[in-house]
């Protein structure tokens, strides 16, 4: 089972999870739990090779990791705690996960929050995907990630965003980097599937205002799913929980509470 951390609420009922992206770890909701915890039961798991979800014997013989197989892990997760329904909050890769999870299992999602979310790759972001694969296997992976993280995070002031996730991938095997990686081959069609289907659950899109790969998408697909909505934080990049946690967590705590 993966690793997760929960803390309980005295008087609320309300779950909210956090699921992280790739490369990450729980660690990046730092800034989160201790907001978010005055408020509701809270949940914060590490994926599958990420923090200390350390790999098992079974992942090492698994020739392939899916994007349902990652969702089962953390459905896994909740049903072990018997939790009915959460709220789900997700980063970046950790967005298409909840919505995979969405799809899977509706019943126990009660909305989904979407911070730096993919939703579509646009032509720079599956050119940068390719020549990822194309040269993985020979390039370093840590030299690999830290290129990726400065084409999606560039500016100076997304410096503290791409210094955390660099350090977090420092913790993965370049094996586990490389499962990982693999999964680029069904994001396109599983995000095609998405952008086409409404899936009637309260939905709020948190995105960085330079947040330039996935921003537009993001205002096409929320001008078409009526159950969705849009923030935009200013002066902010991909990931927006940790550029602008303030604003982040107003935003996040005050949707949720509006569902109510």
């Amino acid at each position: 089972m993966l690793n997760y951390y929960s803390y309980s609420h005295t008087t609320s009922k309300e779950w909210v999870t956090f699921v992280h992206g790739a490369g990450g770890s729980s660690s990046i909701w730092y800034k989160q739990v201790r907001d978010f915890k005055k408020h509701f039961n809270v949940l914060i798991l590490d994926l599958r090779g990420h923090g200390d979800s350390k790999p098992t014997l079974k992942d090492t013989f698994n020739p392939k990791y899916t994007f349902d197989s990652i969702t089962n892990d953390i459905v896994e997760v909740i049903e072990h705690l018997k939790i009915e329904k959460s709220h789900f909050i997700g980063i970046s890769l950790g967005t298409i996960l909840i919505r995979n999870l969405a799809e899977k299992k509706t019943d126990l999602v009660q909305s989904m929050i979407m911070g730096g979310a993919i939703i579509k790759l646009n032509f720079r972001s599956q050119v940068l995907m390719k020549v990822g694969n194309i040269f993985k296997s020979v390039v370093p992976y840590m030299l690999l990630y830290k290129l990726f993280a400065f084409i999606i995070m560039p500016k100076r002031n997304h410096k503290k965003s791409r210094s955390l996730f660099v350090n977090e991938a420092k913790k993965l095997y370049q094996k586990e980097f490389l499962r990982w990686f693999k999964l680029t081959s069904e994001i396109n069609p599983l995000l095609r599937f998405f952008r086409a289907k409404d899936i009637k659950i309260p939905t709020l899109y948190i995105m960085g205002a330079e947040d330039h790969l996935f921003l537009p998408s993001i205002k096409n697909i929320v001008s078409k799913h009526i159950t969705s909505s849009l923030y935009i934080i200013d002066n902010c990049g991909h990931v927006v929980n940790v550029e602008q946690p303030d604003t982040f967590n107003n935003q996040t705590i005050r949707f949720i509470t509006s569902l109510k």
